[in-house]
């Protein structure tokens, strides 16, 4: 395993990267945060071991910009520190880490906390399976392309937004961050149980059609809610069900397929459904050609407090240069290599 050191005590680094190395393991160093985000963007690395004070960006620090950054996949964070008592426990795990290990280390106690990062995998396998399924629904509609990839990142690119608002601080966490990353790709699910004449049609469909076609969300929630039932605990679980349930829901009360509005509609379903019509608008399908950025731009900021949470449009207004730059990187991936998390 590859593991980054971040520590500006020399000693203290090299008895860590000689216990690491002994258990067979390739160390990377950095001696402080920002050095550490250097190395994490140009390598593959996937743990890290962080003193927490050091100079330029601390350990709490680092924890707080490998979380809030897209990195393309999970990080194992363990916090290296003296310090004490609940309240420092629970600024760090506010910030992401993911474990704790007091100084001086003890080599026994850091092969345990290594153990734990093994276990990680099995988190990872089901992130993956997770796509892999959605990726399966949608390959019944030849045209959505990497419609999947993209509404995952902007998805997760206004969630962190919101976060920065002192509204949406109690209710936006590092952990509704990455799980709307994760669950947003099965909104659709439920489009599985659609018959192909009306999923395939070649063109608008009718009034009758699009009744069927409607069904998608209460099928698709219906199928994560009897998973939930066997896992009630499961919060990915419960954030995918909201979201294929009522991500078609408007902020006025209009959408279906219950009619919720305002806040009543959950708050991961209201942030998707600006991701999911803003790719819709700007992606090429039989009945319409592909709208440029400002034109969805303008139909978006048009349905502001109507179809959508003022608070998200004006998330994506501010962060709509990333939108664009999400659209154009994912036009130059192949679809599945976006899944990694």
């Amino acid at each position: 395993m590859e593991v980054l050191i971040v520590e500006d005590d020399f000693v203290a680094m090299e008895l860590l990267r000689n216990a690491l190395e002994e258990n067979g393991n390739t160390v990377l160093t950095a001696e402080n945060g920002l050095v550490a985000m250097d190395i994490l963007r140009n390598t593959k690395c996937r743990m890290v071991i962080t003193d927490w004070e050091m100079p330029e960006m601390n350990g709490v620090e680092l924890c707080r910009a490998i979380r809030s950054e897209d990195l393309g996949r999970y990080i194992y964070i363990i916090l290296l520190t003296c310090r004490k008592g609940t309240a420092n426990t629970v600024e760090g795990l506010s910030a992401g880490a993911d474990d704790f290990m007091s100084k001086p280390f003890d080599p026994s106690e850091l092969a345990v906390r290594m153990r734990s990062r093994e276990r990680l995998l099995s988190l990872e396998t089901r992130d993956l399976t997770i796509f892999a399924v959605a990726k399966l629904a949608e390959s019944r509609d030849p045209e959505t392309g990497a419609h999947l990839e993209r509404v995952r990142s902007y998805s997760k690119l206004l969630a962190q937004e919101l976060s920065q608002q002192e509204k949406f601080a109690d209710s936006i966490d590092t952990d509704f961050i990455r799980l709307i990353y994760l669950t947003s790709p099965l909104h659709d699910i439920g489009k599985v149980s659609i018959p192909d004449h009306v999923l395939l049609k070649p063109g608008r469909l009718d009034d009758r059609e699009f009744e069927i076609m409607k069904t998608h969300s209460e099928h698709g929630a219906a199928t994560l809610d009897s998973a939930l039932q066997h896992y009630p605990e499961a919060a990915f679980l419960r954030m995918a069900r909201d979201i294929a349930a009522y991500h078609h829901e408007r902020w006025d009360g209009t959408g279906y397929p219950t009619g919720r509005a305002g806040p009543d509609i959950p708050l991961c379903a209201r942030i998707f459904a600006v991701a999911d019509v803003y790719d819709a608008l700007i992606s090429k399908r039989v009945y319409k050609e592909a709208f440029t950025h400002d034109v969805a731009k303008n139909i978006i900021m048009e349905g502001s407090g109507s179809q959508f949470d003022s608070d998200i449009v004006e998330a994506f207004l501010r962060r709509e240069a990333d939108f664009q730059a999400i659209s154009k990187h994912c036009e130059e991936q192949t679809p599945f290599a976006m899944a990694n998390v």
